[in-house]
């Protein structure tokens, strides 16, 4: 299992929310690209960066952060916010993004249905964002009404191959994941699954790996020193 560190990005800052509230925001650096760096020189295989603002306001705004970060980092970035349409996905792809996620436009059907058709089903994934079992939207600032099962079904049937699930009530909070949804997933579909929301410790992201899914974005507890990046690969490896 990938551990996945989180690079969140407000006014070219690294930043943290608290259960996704923009009014709850934390800076750590004003240097994601640095921060980046740190990751990878701490073992990071992939990094996870969102454009906060692009999320809530859907169009991407942190271009030019964004692309610092890529050609600043030799492992491969996956990036996610405000990217509502084919080609912001294609553009994404061709500035050298690995992989782009989808989050508000899940709800797309065509949007989802032309990606599966377009594009490579490598260089995508849809972020599944949760919350009491609803997905949200708009930078999780509304609810989408549709039930997070039906979505993750519906996303299958259309091709999907790999899903972020956040749980966003527990997200930058530093208490656990929610087990009890992930099993379920892993039960009920096949396909690649990332994880995020809640991790606070290498013990956590061992149970997690125990699911056999795909990776776990971390965040926060990075952040605060609770999980020490390089320590738990290592844990990973000789569990």
């Amino acid at each position: 299992m990938d551990i996945i560190p989180a690079i969140d990005i407000i006014n070219g800052s690294c930043v943290r929310l608290l259960k996704g509230d923009y009014e709850k925001k934390t800076t750590y650096s004003d240097d994601p690209v640095q921060v980046a760096q740190d990751w990878v020189s701490k073992g990071a295989n992939r990094i996870h960066v969102v454009d906060l603002e692009g999320a809530r306001l859907g169009k991407r705004v942190e271009t030019e952060t964004v692309q610092n970060i890529v050609s600043s980092v030799s492992v491969p970035i996956q990036l996610g916010g405000g990217i509502r349409d084919i080609t912001a996905i294609q553009e994404s792809i061709e500035h050298g993004v690995d992989r782009v996620m989808i989050g508000t436009g899940a709800t797309n059907k065509t949007l989802i249905r032309d990606l599966c058709q377009i594009v490579d089903n490598e260089r995508f994934l849809i972020s599944v964002d949760v919350r009491n079992e609803e997905v949200v939207v708009d930078g999780w600032t509304k609810s989408s009404g549709q039930s997070s099962l039906d979505l993750i079904a519906e996303l299958q049937d259309f091709g999907v191959k790999r899903i972020m699930y956040t749980d966003t009530t527990r997200d930058g909070t530093l208490t656990e994941p929610n087990y009890d949804a992930i099993e379920t997933l892993v039960s009920l579909y096949d396909l690649e699954i990332i994880v995020a929301g809640g991790i606070s410790t290498v013990d956590q992201l061992i149970r997690l790996s125990e699911y056999n899914i795909e990776g776990a974005v971390v965040g926060r507890a990075l952040y605060t020193g609770d999980i020490e990046l390089s320590y738990a690969i290592r844990a990973m490896q000789i569990k």
